[in-house]
């Protein structure tokens, strides 16, 4: 039986991306965007997006990301029949590629901080 501690992992991403546009003259327009990634081998973590456009409330998203080996989270919503229960992605499919290749650089960062690329 192997010791789980010893694999314990951890680690925080931040990418932060800001625009600026003129339309004709007028009022410059700056949109920005963040993300966030809180992530460790114990509790799990999540992913935080933030857009905001000038005049604009800042939208934001977060995502639970569960411990590795547990599986996704329902909803709490009892069916009545467990074997009925499922998950289903209802994500656009640009969002689920978006969202695929941060997961992508996510790894590769913790690859290299970990030496391992």
């Amino acid at each position: 039986m192997s010791n789980n501690q010893s694999s314990y992992t951890s680690y925080t991403s931040t990418s932060y991306t800001t625009s600026s546009t003129s339309n004709g003259g007028g009022e410059p327009q700056t949109h920005s965007y963040s993300e966030t990634a809180n992530y460790d081998s114990r509790h799990g973590g999540n992913i935080t997006r933030e857009a905001r456009g000038t005049g604009q409330e800042t939208l934001r998203e977060t995502r639970e990301i569960p411990v590795q080996g547990q599986g996704q989270v329902g909803n709490g919503a009892s069916s009545g029949a467990d074997s009925s229960r499922r998950i289903e992605d209802v994500t656009d499919g640009e969002q689920a590629e978006r969202d695929r290749l941060y997961e992508e650089r996510m790894e590769d960062e913790y690859a290299k901080r970990e030496g391992g690329a």
